[in-house]
């Protein structure tokens, strides 16, 4: 078998896709520069970036394991990719921190309970029950992957943040919650739980 540097992208995945977690560290190595360049272009910030940069993996990870990665050969191109979503999903919620008012207006659209705001009844019951299920979920991690979990979800700290209130680097925070996010995804189908979102 070739050294896992000298295999190609879609080796890497299947290895690491069959437990083989160092596979997947190689796959980081090999574009973590060029995604992370990419993105503190874009964004000129880089504790942003850094975070981006993070969430970017993160999310490669949890596709990976959903089995959305299905694109043989162009995998450079479908993490470029997820890269620029989460770019313009940064850019779209930092221009909708202030977006409208209707202080001038003699009707405010937004109290009339005619309107449905997107959340029926059911979907609020419904959203309730998978978050109480997740919740479950977390507190069947180790003690370590839980509170990297916590930390970021649930409290909003970057990387950083968490590394530092831990006394741990920032790759082992950063390894933490890729374990946590695998652990999570084997524990949803082991207890039939819906994670999409």
């Amino acid at each position: 078998m070739k050294q896992l540097n000298e295999q190609t992208d879609e080796q890497l995945v299947s290895s690491y896709l069959n437990g083989n977690n160092v596979a997947f560290d190689t796959l980081l190595k090999r574009y973590e520069r060029k995604v992370f360049t990419y993105i503190a272009y874009s964004v000129k910030n880089e504790e942003v970036a850094q975070d981006l940069f993070q969430d970017c993996f993160m999310r490669i990870i949890t596709k990976l394991h959903s089995g959305l990665y299905t694109e043989n050969g162009k995998f450079a191109s479908w993490v470029m990719r997820i890269a620029h979503n989460l770019i313009i999903d940064y850019h779209r919620q930092n221009q909708s921190l202030v977006v409208f008012s209707n202080d001038e207006a003699e009707y405010d659209l937004l109290n009339d309970s005619n309107i449905a705001l997107e959340y029926s009844r059911e979907k609020e019951i419904i959203d309730k029950q998978v978050l109480q299920d997740v919740k479950a979920l977390i507190k069947k991690l180790p003690a370590n992957q839980r509170e990297v979990v916590l930390m970021r979800f649930y409290e909003g700290l970057s990387f950083k943040d968490i590394a530092d209130t831990t006394g741990v680097s920032i790759n082992t925070a950063l390894g933490r919650m890729r374990y946590a996010l695998i652990n999570l995804r084997r524990l949803a189908e082991k207890f039939d739980v819906c994670m999409a979102g």
